[in-house]
């Protein structure tokens, strides 16, 4: 994978915790969420209706609709938990960290799930990060007051989500072009938001400058260039080294949120997000191809367990 592909999509998916870090500054979670995705869809749309209709061909109204549901749980779900986590007081780098641990859990589930092999390397590798986020967590909740304990089970239920979409990704067997599904995910999140701004009475937005910064900022980096390269960088180079970048997220987005609001990162912290990173490392060490039976009883073509985890379904 190209280095430069990779340093922009670490960048700019880290960017994605400080542009919500910049929003909740002013204004609710989903006003937010709701301005930076209802001019962004309908952009994507009319470029569809105009320039990429023959990404379209061939899709069917059932693609379709499992891309909406795709978008709701990697997109509206995983965002408003993030949103929300900051907003209550979580920082950018606990939060980050937690959802980072997404790789780990599902690889762990890949056993279960795709009836695949788990290592008890990757068990051990799982239970690292999992401390790992212990460790950072109660750093966090120790140096930041006012913060109510539940509020750090919030990124949890995002990362859950994104673990979802992920599976539900790997049973899709009609390809379907980024654009088509940027374009499909960006829709989907704009009705969502929008619905929850209207029920909250949180749709006009304020007219602090800094609101328009936090939505420029998450729409070009977060949007195009963390969400985008997401989904590229997987389909180019598979799920491994995606996992592999996006546990670097948390180390980057905990340093970028000290130098830009003077977040918590001490001893401790420094201490978690080093047992994250050597998770990481010995779930890699620990893979090894696998054969996966279907329906029929023959053999499928062996593959690592987390490639399959995410990609087991093309």
């Amino acid at each position: 994978m190209n280095v430069l592909l990779s340093a922009a999509f670490v960048l700019c998916w880290s960017s994605g915790f400080i542009g919500a870090k910049l929003g909740a500054g002013s204004a609710n979670a989903v006003t937010v969420l709701m301005w930076r995705f209802l001019p962004l869809a309908l952009v994507l749309a009319l470029v569809s209706a105009l320039v990429a209709r023959a990404s379209w061909r061939g899709l069917t109204a059932r693609d379709v609709l499992r891309q909406t549901v795709i978008g709701a749980l990697s997109q509206s779900g995983y965002l408003l938990t993030v949103y929300a986590a900051i907003q209550l007081g979580v920082s950018s780098g606990t939060t980050a960290l937690i959802d980072g641990t997404q790789p780990l859990v599902a690889g762990a589930l890949a056993g279960p799930l795709l009836r695949q092999y788990v290592s008890r390397r990757q068990w051990l590798g799982l239970w690292l990060g999992i401390s790992g986020v212990a460790v950072v967590t109660l750093a966090d909740a120790s140096a930041v007051h006012g913060v109510p304990p539940w509020a750090y089970a919030v990124p949890f239920v995002g990362m859950l989500s994104l673990v979802a979409a992920t599976f539900l990704e790997s049973r899709t067997r009609t390809p379907v072009a980024p654009s088509v599904a940027m374009t499909v995910h960006c829709a989907t999140s704009a009705v969502v938001f929008t619905a929850l701004a209207a029920a909250f009475g949180a749709t006009a937005p304020p007219a602090e400058g800094s609101f328009w910064l936090a939505v420029g900022w998450l729409v070009v980096l977060s949007t195009f260039g963390g969400y985008g390269l997401y989904w590229l960088v997987l389909r180019r180079s598979g799920v491994t080294r995606v996992n592999t970048l996006m546990f670097l997220m948390a180390p980057v987005t905990a340093i970028w949120g000290a130098l830009m609001f003077g977040e918590p990162f001490g001893l401790q912290t420094g201490l978690g997000l080093a047992l994250a990173l050597v998770a990481v490392l010995v779930v890699h060490r620990g893979e090894r191809p696998v054969t996966t039976r279907g329906s029929s009883g023959r053999s499928a073509a062996p593959a690592p367990v987390d490639e399959r985890a995410v990609q087991g379904g093309r």
